[in-house]
């Protein structure tokens, strides 16, 4: 039996309004981390560009138009044996706060520094922590 192995390319967008940021909840039906907590985002079609690709997703998944600032750091995981994510992360920013979930997210959360910690998944956290994200300037507390 051959094993083929695949690699996906993701972006994220951290996106900050108003000293919040906005996290969103994936679907109970999600292969992959069902019902977990996450910053916007998603693969990469062939050919397409980092950020519209980014700006694409945050569309898609929220209704919200967004600025991309800067990179604020790049990763890599494994969903399972045989797949492997290339995630990079971008500082984001809107004016709009109305967000319009598409049926990959269940809820959503405008969410303080504290609020994230509580929500998002342990290796998001420590790619957060490792990476200076709560340090963004802006970003408030509770």
């Amino acid at each position: 039996m051959i094993t083929i192995e695949k690699t996906v390319a993701a972006v994220k967008g951290v996106i900050l309004n108003q000293g919040k940021v906005l996290i969103v909840q994936r679907s109970p039906q999600d292969e992959t981390g069902a019902g977990s907590w996450e910053c916007p985002g998603g693969k990469i079609v062939f050919g397409e560009d980092l950020e519209a690709a980014l700006v694409r997703e945050i569309k898609e998944e929220t209704g919200l138009t967004v600025h991309i600032e800067k990179i604020l750091y790049a990763s890599t995981f494994k969903t399972d044996p045989t797949r492997q994510v290339v995630l990079i992360t971008y500082l984001c920013s809107t004016q709009e706060r109305e967000v319009i979930l598409s049926k990959e997210h269940t809820d959503y959360l405008w969410a303080t520094k504290e609020q994230t910690m509580l929500k998002l998944p342990t290796e998001i956290l420590e790619d957060f922590e490792k990476h200076g994200v709560f340090s963004l300037k802006g970003w408030e507390g509770e």
